[in-house]
């Protein structure tokens, strides 16, 4: 089970049947044991960029593989020193109206489970409780040797002291927290290795396109999903399956799927309802009607 194996689907210019409209969201909502599945669309008004929107980063550039990272020491230079800068943008980033609307929603009683593809973190910071991170989180650094796991500071810290002249470099941010530099920067770039272990490689604690989510947090999502009164999606384009999956497990199982959401997604056939709004502006207003 791969977690993000489709790359090139593309919206269609096809008609959409869709609403600017909440009122069939709101009962729903209302009547609680909802359960979110959120995407890059959440985060775009705290500053960081999605994958699939109108200027959306995969326009421009295919992140990283697993396959990659793995392979060849070039390849993880390549993705550290693009990280190093990138992360700085992701660290700073803050919650934004629809973060602190999920918040409202889960402190209102009326959500069952939160449960994002993004790896930014904003949910917890923004003081969601027991968010599932299915794609795990850039706060977190793994070693793929001895699998300890240590905070992204900590490295930071290391980083910059191995490359001191490294602070002034700078990039277009892109959704997973890397930018793009030009090649002989990268090549400048020097890497450190677990402190834990001799010569251990060290990983991002999220899963890479290629990777594989962990079967038990898969699990755990089927178990929210399966008994919610409904899911809602927001801020996903459901263009890969790691997120589709739990789409279409709720719509095979009856559960209605209520998407809010900026231009088509994968998933909108499976949809009850599906509004185009923008994020912050929709769940201000769903936090105003039911919470």
């Amino acid at each position: 089970m791969r977690t993000r194996p489709t790359l090139s689907w593309t919206a269609t210019t096809a008609p959409l049947p869709r609403t600017t409209s909440l009122d069939e969201v709101v009962p729903v909502l209302a009547g609680g044991g909802v359960v979110v599945l959120s995407g890059a669309g959440l985060s775009t008004e705290s500053g960081i960029p999605d994958y699939r929107g109108t200027d959306g980063s995969l326009r421009r550039h295919t992140p990283m593989t697993y396959d990659e990272f793995v392979g060849t020491p070039d390849a993880r230079r390549r993705y550290w020193a693009r990280s190093h800068v990138g992360w700085r943008t992701i660290a700073r980033a803050r919650p934004n109206a629809g973060h602190r609307a999920v918040t409202a929603l889960h402190e209102a009683g009326l959500l069952a489970g939160v449960i994002t593809q993004n790896v930014d973190g904003l949910h917890t910071t923004a003081g969601t409780p027991a968010v599932v991170e299915l794609h795990g989180s850039l706060d977190r650094v793994i070693c793929l040797g001895c699998r300890t796991t240590s905070a992204r500071e900590e490295l930071d810290r290391r980083l910059r002291a191995a490359n001191p002249d490294f602070g002034a470099v700078t990039g277009r941010i892109n959704p997973d927290g890397d930018v793009d530099l030009p090649e002989d920067a990268v090549g400048s770039f020097h890497l450190v290795d677990c402190a834990a272990c001799p010569a251990g490689t060290l990983k991002p604690d999220v899963v890479f396109f290629g990777e594989n989510v962990p079967r038990d947090r898969v699990d755990h999502c089927n178990d929210l999903v399966d008994a919610a009164a409904a899911l809602l999606v927001l801020g996903s384009s459901l263009t890969v399956m790691s997120g589709l999956r739990f789409v279409r497990r709720a719509a095979a199982a009856g559960i209605p799927v209520h998407i809010i959401n900026r231009g088509r997604t994968r998933g909108d056939e499976h949809a009850a309802v599906r509004v185009d709004l923008p994020l912050g502006r929709a769940l201000a207003e769903l936090v105003d009607r039911v919470a």
